[in-house]
């Protein structure tokens, strides 16, 4: 590559000059290429140390001038071709130019003015990337993808110097981090150490520090471990690990493959050795730790933060921390991490104002809101900034209007919104007493459809408080009058101040007239719902009357949803639980239903109407409780990790108890999935949702950690799980709520023994304990916690899957489980890498987590070839991938174009098992339709007595339609298939089913899997005849296959005798069949195959019988049936490709254009190197080889292509072929001998990368 002109001081240090003229001089680096010695060691050495660019570009051009000693660098090159094309433009171009002129500095300015000029024009030619990477970065780029042989898509995102342990031994080198990858090079004193590591194959990632590495990162996957030191910066490298091994875990777990984020705002100037990618990660980790710290929804985007104090009015003090601004919000968090926590929604927001400065009060600015309250912030670095930015962020939020600015110290004044629906939002947000609680917004959606438009307690205990009066009645008007004093001085709505004291007044209980308002301000949902008004009457409507698996799920569930309470036993609560479910999993089809989510959404709805119960159950799924509610409930199982990681931590002697008798996985899922509520009486349970709402997970585990604590005793002296089990059960039912209004009675799950009966435990008790306890507990803590355990989870759920998928293929595949298990990691590595970098392919089709285990993974044409080319035991040089596409579209049953991986392993089956019968069953079926696509087989039209429904439209060979063959395939392909493939047409019907609007439910999945069951024996008989077109593809294939065989020779004498026997059988065979006199013209052939043999048997007139007669094969008998039989077959194939490849051969005349006598006698004179050599042959030793046998085919192929017309009566059964293959012992050995596929598929994994990774030019070189 051409590069701007640098100065070089010292030109011979380390270069060795190769080519000189009067200008420039072309060198070396030292030690590269051959005989580099000691010094090519210590060079490498030092370039790889040092990170030098002669590691990629090992060779250079200087420019020179006679006097000077400072040479220029004008350009690089990473191979001897890429150097001397520079250095001829430069001879050639300059040269001359350069010698007229007298000045040196005139000729070094010329110089150095052209090749700007070059690279200028090449820049301009190149398509814009839309990242801003610096000079330094593209440079690391490059040498990784030349270092580690990675495609164009792979992005680096940043690397790092470091040491790789290589037993005790540190290896100095480079540590890339890819988005798909994480690789190391290091090349000291001639040993070179290269590791490449797919993200989605870690299973543990950590920060660690032994004597024996010093502050390392440790890598492991599941057959190595890797460790990492020496970090400049180790902090910042292992957080972009975590960060991209998070990328890859989510990938696998819903297919979210990794997107540079366009919309986040791009650097002026690109930062020193940044990518634009690091910077983007580093966005993202700032959005998401945002969005949880204040529960804001998922599309809200960090814009920036700034230092600042806020005024507190209710403690009078400046309270230090830091202000963050995005889109549509305003938070502030103090450093403390109790002081105060603010969210201003700036759809709330009235003025915003610059105040004067003061020494006390240094760049003040005050935020006004509707709800008349005014915050005041001060001592920020950049006010004016700041102001602008919001100002910018309030002209686009909706519904307002702009107002004039006025005043000398007024940035902005956005005047309160005219009658809208955001004042009633503020209406709404701002109830003026605890009874307007929130139910107004029902408004939204009530005149559609019929909702339950508050909470369903209020209609069922309308009389309760009146009737229970006593003590806790009083109770809780004391709580209700703390929460009323609460509102007054912190402020109501989401614009409450958030402090120390609002979480003491959760801890003792929330009252349930507030509950339902409380829930939607802590959880973030309010901001949802007063954002998406409408939404959910939308969703209702659209999903009613709708039936999918979810919704039959649902149904089953409804009833048994809190059967104990009133609310629950009529329809009125069943209709509504019904309507919020069914919306949700209309919205969120990822998630659908899952059990649990009936339990947690019926209490929901108990304070407050359908509409907030769902917005809090959005919020819940998709932000507070992430992945707990997908098919396989890794968020659960996540979380249960760190439970049994916290016990080991504050309880060790229990821990060791609990891991042998297994209880902890038995009980925590339930107390998870459900927040305690269907494992504690509901008005305990309630308690804890409020505070799960307000401080998140954290509470959930703390609550478990004091229930184990409370039990240790009891349960270090139970024997087995179910004793355990008994315990906490026993416990958790005598967890009270003694200050609860409306007890509800609790389904006791336990029988009671004979003991006496369990003291009760008072929730609030019990909830004051875990916050002394366990309060070190850290809600940053955890998230890192749940990075680590994800990659536990997902990586076992994997592994898994795996076993489902090897347990699902038949036993009579012939496999053993490793071979199954080793060619499940190449077809998921093959399905993931169309992830990475074949966006525009079909099989980038996203794994679905929803579908069964064996259809997750799925792969289309192109990556089958590719896998086909590096384990087929039947290599075909350059006519592999045509193999390929047949033997794809014969697995691909339901014309999808993609092929899961039981089918995989079946067409890999048939090559490598069975014997010589079954090997030749699937050899055969690969030249009929549909695995012949009508491109390849000419006379689709023409074998009209057995193929009459055939299309010959053209068509790709890798992608023929659904359609294509459809006809044919409901009369014939039945007898044809698979043996596993019995249940096609219940997969076709499954897979409209599921592009439908309603799958089909369980029993037919059930039905589908006993059809799979049944194995239908396939006979030899059931298989259909082959015509002439057909057969001559067969031969070609064979002739192909044998070509790099050790019995090369001995193949192609055997096959060449079978080959001739089969033709003249084929011709007996005629005579029986009922003649079809009819002629066929070139014009209606329209295929690209003219096939030269195959025309040889086609109806002619009488005057030219003879011809068809020296053109038939020589009786068996005849003396040179033997020398010209290899012959015969040898030119078949290459005549019917030189027709192919040629379109309409030299006789593409009508049948009326015949040859003469003559004409056939020279054709007989003609030599077989001139026929032969007019055609191309797959192999060119073939070639070489065919022509050392003479014969009389000569006639045959070339009279035949001149012919132009094809016989529709010949054909040759199965059985045929195989009787006249097994009289050649040959190629009968040639087919039963055994093939490893293991130490293919270790050659597969070892140039997995490459082979994906070739360039465009190589990829079109494979494919043909």
């Amino acid at each position: 590559m051409w590069l701007g002109p640098e100065e070089v001081l010292v030109a011979n240090a380390l270069w060795v000059t190769e080519r000189a003229n009067p200008f420039f001089v072309l060198q070396r680096r030292r030690g590269h290429g051959k005989g580099g010695g000691l010094t090519g060691l210590l060079v490498g050495t030092l370039d790889v140390v040092l990170d030098s660019s002669a590691r990629v570009a090992p060779y250079r051009i200087l420019h020179l001038t006679q006097d000077s000693q400072i040479y220029w660098t004008v350009a690089c090159g990473s191979s001897r071709k890429e150097i001397t094309k520079h250095w001829e433009w430069l001879e050639n171009n300059l040269l001359q130019t350069l010698s007229i002129f007298d000045n040196e500095e005139d000729i070094t300015t010329f110089v150095k003015g052209k090749i700007h000029g070059i690279i200028a024009e090449e820049n301009k030619n190149l398509q814009p990337q839309g990242d801003e990477d610096p000079g330094k970065f593209k440079e690391a780029e490059l040498k990784m993808r030349k270092q580690f042989g990675m495609p164009e898509g792979e992005k680096l995102v940043n690397y790092y110097s470091c040491s790789y342990w290589k037993g005790r031994v540190p290896r100095q080198g480079w540590l890339y981090l890819t988005v798909n990858h994480l690789c190391f090079y290091s090349f000291l004193l001639g040993k070179e150490v290269s590791l490449v590591v797919q993200w989605v194959d870690v299973t543990r990632l950590e920060k660690n520090a032994t004597l024996l590495f010093p502050e390392s990162i440790r890598v492991d996957t599941r057959d190595q471990e890797l460790f990492f030191s020496m970090f400049l910066n180790i902090g910042e490298t292992f957080k972009l690990m975590e960060q991209l091994a998070n990328l890859a875990m989510r990938q696998l777990l819903d297919n979210e493959g990794f997107l540079e984020d366009k919309a986040l705002p791009r650097p002026i100037r690109p930062h020193r050795n940044i990518s634009a990618l690091k910077r983007d990660l580093d966005a993202r980790a700032k959005n998401e730790c945002y969005r949880a710290t204040f529960r804001l929804p998922r599309d809200e985007r960090l814009d920036g933060h700034t230092g600042c104090t806020l005024w507190t009015p209710f403690n009078k003090l400046h309270i230090p921390g830091q202000m963050f601004i995005s889109n549509n919000y305003i938070c502030f968090a103090s450093k403390e991490e109790d002081a105060c926590h603010l969210i201003i929604p700036l759809r709330e927001v009235t003025i915003v104002e610059k105040a004067d400065s003061s020494s006390v009060l240094p760049s003040p600015l005050s935020i006004s809101t509707k709800s008349k309250m005014t915050f005041l912030f001060a001592n920020l670095k950049d006010r004016d900034f700041l102001v602008q930015r919001i100002s910018d962020f309030l002209q686009k939020t909706p519904s307002k209007q702009q107002g004039s600015s006025s005043g000398e110290g007024k940035a902005s004044i956005v005047d309160v919104a005219p009658k809208s629906p955001s004042a009633t939002q503020e209406v709404l947000e701002q109830p003026a007493s605890p009874s307007s609680t929130l139910g107004g917004c029902q408004s939204f959606c009530i005149q559609d459809v019929p909702t339950a438009s508050q909470g369903l307690l209020k209609l069922f205990h309308r009389n309760s408080s009146t009737e229970v009066l006593g003590a806790k009645g009083a109770k809780e008007k004391m709580k209700e009058e703390s929460w009323n004093i609460h509102f007054f001085e912190y402020g109501r709505g989401m614009c409450m101040y958030r402090t120390a004291r609002t979480r003491e007044l959760v801890l003792k209980g929330i009252p349930e007239s507030l509950r339902g308002e409380l829930w939607l301000l802590f959880s973030g949902a309010w901001n949802e719902m007063v954002t998406h008004p409408g939404y959910y009457a939308e969703l209702v409507e659209k999903s009613t009357g709708k039936y999918t698996l979810a919704t039959e799920e649902i149904e089953r569930d409804l009833h048994r949803s809190m059967p104990e309470h009133p609310a629950f036993q009529n329809e009125l609560g069943i209709a509504a639980l019904r309507r919020v479910l069914t919306a949700y999993a209309f919205r969120n089809p990822t998630i659908g239903y899952c059990q649990a989510m009936n339990i947690v959404t019926s209490v929901l709805l108990l304070y407050g109407s359908e509409e907030e119960a769902f917005w809090l159950l959005v919020a819940l799924c998709e932000r507070m409780l992430p992945d707990y509610y997908n098919t396989r409930v890794v968020g659960a199982l996540v979380d249960q990790g760190i439970f049994e990681e916290l016990t080991r931590d504050f309880l060790p002697q229990l821990s060791e108890k609990m891991q042998e008798l297994g209880v902890i996985s038995s009980i925590s899922l339930s107390w998870f999935l459900t927040l305690f509520l269907s494992v504690m009486p509901f008005e305990s349970a309630v308690v804890i949702v409020d505070c799960f709402f307000y401080e998140g997970i954290k509470v959930v585990l703390q609550v478990a950690l004091a229930i184990l604590d409370a039990n240790m005793e009891q349960l270090l002296d139970c024997s087995d799980e179910g004793e355990a089990m008994t315990v906490l059960g026993r416990y958790l039912d005598n967890v009270v709520n003694k200050q609860s209004i409306s007890p509800i009675p609790h389904l006791h799950a336990l029988l009671t023994s004979g003991d006496e009966p369990p003291t009760e435990v008072d929730i609030f008790e019990l909830l004051k304990v875990s916050y002394e306890k366990f309060r070190s507990l850290r809600a940053n803590d955890i998230e890192q916690m749940r990075f680590k355990q994800r990659l536990k989870v997902i990586q076992s759920l994997e592994d898994t899957a795996k076993r489902s998928v090897v347990r699902a293929i038949p036993g009579d595949i012939g496999f053993s489980i490793e071979e199954l298990e080793d060619l499940y990691m190449v077809f998921k590595a093959k399905h993931l890498a169309s992830q990475y970098w074949g966006g525009s392919r079909t099989a980038a089709v996203r794994k679905d987590p929803s579908l069964p285990y064996l259809e997750q993974y799925r792969i289309d044409a192109s990556q089958f070839q590719e896998l086909f080319a590096s384990l087929t035991p039947w290599t075909c040089g350059s006519h592999t991938p045509v193999l390929a596409g047949r033997m794809f579209r014969l697995l691909d049953e339901n014309k999808d174009l993609l092929i899961n991986f039981k089918e995989f392993v079946t067409g890999m089956s048939g090559m490598y098992h069975g014997d010589l019968t079954e090997k030749l069953k699937v050899l055969y079926k690969l030249h009929l339709p549909p695995a012949l696509s009508p491109e390849e087989a000419e006379s689709a039209l023409e074998a009209a007595c057995y193929f009459t429904e055939d299309s010959c439209s053209e068509a790709s060979p890798l992608a023929s339609d659904l359609d294509l063959f459809l006809p044919w395939e409901v009369q014939d392909a039945l007898p044809q298939e698979e043996q596993e493939g019995a249940g096609n047409e219940d997969a076709r019907e499954k897979r409209g089913e599921e592009k439908g609007t309603s799958p089909q439910d369980y029993r037919h999945y059930l039905r589908m899997w006993a059809k799979e069951k049944e194995v239908q024996k396939e006979t030899i008989k059931d298989l259909p005849k082959m015509n002439q077109e057909q057969f001559i593809e067969l031969c070609k294939t064979l002739y192909n296959m044998f070509s790099e065989d050790p019995m090369e020779q001995d193949l192609y004498h055997a096959i060449a005798t079978v080959a001739s026997l089969l033709l003249r059988i084929g011709e007996v065979g005629k005579k029986f069949s009922v003649h079809v006199g009819k002629k066929t013209k070139d014009s209606a052939c329209g295929g690209d195959y003219n096939g030269a043999a195959v025309q040889e048997e086609s109806p002619v007139p009488e005057p030219h019988r003879d011809p068809a007669q020296e053109r038939r094969p020589p009786a068996a008998g005849d003396p040179q049936a033997k020398a010209g039989g290899d012959t015969q077959v040898g030119k078949l194939p290459p005549e019917s490709q030189v027709v192919g490849e040629g379109g309409s051969g030299e006789g593409q005349g009508s049948p009326s254009q015949l040859l003469s006598d003559d004409e056939t006698k020279d054709d007989m004179s003609m030599s077989s190197y001139s026929v032969v050599s007019t055609g191309s042959l797959p192999c060119e030793d073939l070639m070489d080889d065919t022509v050392l046998v003479g014969g009389d085919v000569s006639s045959q192929t070339a009279a035949a292509r001149c012919e132009g017309t094809v016989d529709a009566d010949w054909c040759i059964s199965f059985e045929q072929i195989l009787a006249s293959i097994l009289t050649e012992s040959v190629l009968v050995n040639f087919f039963e001998k055994r093939v490893d596929i293991g130490l293919k598929i270790k050659d597969q994994k070892k140039m997995e990368r490459q082979f994906s990774t070739s360039s465009d030019h190589e990829q079109s070189g494979v494919s043909g």
